[in-house]
């Protein structure tokens, strides 16, 4: 399978910038598999499509503002993506504007860009350079006050305040993640309440959205391509509420491929059949055939 057959063709004033308002707003996209046939719907529509005795399975992971923006000794702009804590203040980034040298942010905190390889840096913060609050030595506690949003590739503008509240699920509890799982950010409390008050079960896992998610296919047959690593948490109550809801027949439906890789790896050969409680690290890349 080439990856030139998913090329299709988008005008650019059709890419939104900013979400709606009312997050449960947004378009729905419904295929009935069985008869090919299709709908458009709107997001809240979603509950008319489940049912009593369903499971609904969310990520509840909340993303860390790890996009930091500052600028060179010179004046021009410069921005660092946090991606792994190699030690404290000590982190592998993706870092625009610099190659390698001196990046200032605010809080008087500044930044010692080394390159690994053209994309991929190490970053060393200084956080004594004219700081006068000593009792933060992490640069992780200054990251709700200087950090943004990772915004997705697709959406060219600058980052907002805003972003912090619109990108982030309504459910979103465990922080690590560098990026929201996106399906979730439809859902109000108000429609999880009505979902609730259906009859359909809710229950999450964590997944730990990882910087893979901004890394783009590449390779010209997609089998080739190797996905990264990230961290899941399988709490014991969801676990038992899935091999439940599957010994009865019933329907789990999981929100988003963070929540079906999870289980997917959970699962691992199915000679059991059940999704095991616990950690473990998802690498699965869901395509067609």
């Amino acid at each position: 399978m080439k990856l030139s057959d998913f090329d299709y063709h988008i005008p650019e004033d059709q890419i939104a910038l900013h979400p709606l308002k009312e997050r449960d707003s947004s378009k729905l996209f419904v295929l009935d598999k069985k008869s090919n046939k299709f709908e458009h719907r709107i997001f809240k529509d979603i509950i008319d499509y489940l049912r009593p005795g369903d499971l609904l399975v969310l990520n509840d992971t909340k993303v860390i503002p790890v996009r930091l923006c500052g600028v060179k000794p010179s004046g021009g702009k410069a921005e660092i993506t946090l991606l792994k804590e190699l030690d404290i203040n000590t982190w592998n980034a993706l870092v625009k504007g610099v190659h390698e040298g001196k990046i200032i942010l605010t809080h008087g905190i500044t930044a010692d860009v080394s390159r690994l390889n053209g994309t991929a840096a190490r970053v060393k913060f200084d956080l004594n350079s004219g700081l006068p609050d000593t009792e933060r030595a992490d640069i992780k506690d200054f990251l709700n006050e200087i950090g943004v949003m990772p915004l997705p590739v697709y959406i060219k503008r600058d980052a907002l305040k805003s972003d912090s509240e619109q990108y982030q699920t309504v459910y979103a509890k465990k922080e690590g993640a560098v990026a929201a799982p996106t399906a979730g950010l439809h859902f109000t409390d108000s429609l999880l309440d009505s979902i609730k008050e259906k009859g359909i079960e809710i229950k999450a896992i964590t997944l730990y959205v990882g910087h893979g998610t901004f890394r783009p296919v590449t390779v010209t047959d997609i089998k080739h391509h190797k996905m990264d690593e990230e961290s899941y948490e399988i709490p014991g109550a969801t676990a038992a509420a899935i091999n439940s809801a599957k010994a009865k027949g019933g329907r789990v439906i999981a929100v988003g491929t963070t929540v079906t890789r999870a289980l997917e790896a959970s699962a691992g050969d199915r000679t059991e059949n059940r999704i095991k409680p616990g950690a473990g690290k998802a690498s699965i890349f869901i395509y067609p055939g």
